[in-house]
């Protein structure tokens, strides 16, 4: 059985992904809250990303997998954004990231061949309105994944999930009535929006041995929005 860390796997994506790999791995949960996880066979240490460094001692000697979940959605026009915004979304999405990997390096390297999995977004790619910050950040996400692919190959493989707008908790504002829900589902070719599935699915593919030829990739899981002009 592999060894997976999750960082934030408490609910959203992460408590799906973590859903996903119980039954064939020793999942390991780090995050803020435990109370979704109490009925899954996982191990949950309190961690919060902005404020806590992980303690390796807690975690196995060999850690086969690593998925990092933590984000943010601030979305406002360029013109009002100050720079704490910009700063604060790089340190959830990108800096907090950065120390977790430093910190578990050692038992990421122990594994025959591990994978990390970081999360993007299809505005990365995308010219999106308003999401400047967010942009940024997970652009930072990007860059750093294929360049860290490179150096650890064939140690360490990285790679990216990046969607479009998945019905999560982060999201809510962006789903929470019918009239929402129906405009973000008319948005994407797939006519729907994503749902936490969706993403588990494809993280446990690259956590898998399935995957161990796929390293430094971007995958957009994002019902076709990033490459398919099916409205105009």
């Amino acid at each position: 059985m592999k060894n997976i860390l999750l960082i934030g796997g408490s609910q959203g994506i992460g408590l799906a992904i973590a859903t996903a790999l119980e039954n064939k791995n020793n999942v390991f949960v780090a995050s803020r809250t435990s109370e979704n996880l109490e009925q899954l066979n996982v191990t949950h240490i309190p961690f919060d990303a902005l404020t806590d460094s992980i303690d390796s001692s807690l975690l196995p000697a060999v850690i086969d997998g690593l998925v990092y979940c933590p984000g943010s959605i601030n979305l406002r026009p360029f013109r009002g954004l100050k720079l704490e915004t910009f700063e604060s979304d790089m340190n959830i999405n990108f800096f907090s990231m950065v120390k977790v990997i430093q910190s578990i390096l050692p038992q990421l390297s122990a594994s025959n061949q591990s994978s990390i999995v970081l999360f993007s977004s299809v505005a990365a790619s995308m010219g999106m309105p308003f999401h400047t910050s967010v942009a940024a950040a997970k652009g930072a996400i990007e860059g750093f994944a294929k360049a860290l692919a490179a150096e650890y190959a064939p140690k360490i493989r990285v790679n990216v999930i990046a969607p479009s707008l998945t019905n999560t908790p982060l999201a809510d504002k962006f789903l929470n009535n019918e009239t929402k829900q129906e405009k973000s589902a008319e948005r994407h070719p797939l006519k729907r929006f994503g749902q936490p599935e969706d993403l588990a699915q494809m993280a446990s593919f690259l956590l898998s041995e399935n995957s161990s030829w796929i390293s430094g990739q971007i995958m957009h899981v994002d019902g076709g929005m990033s490459t398919l002009l099916v409205n105009g």
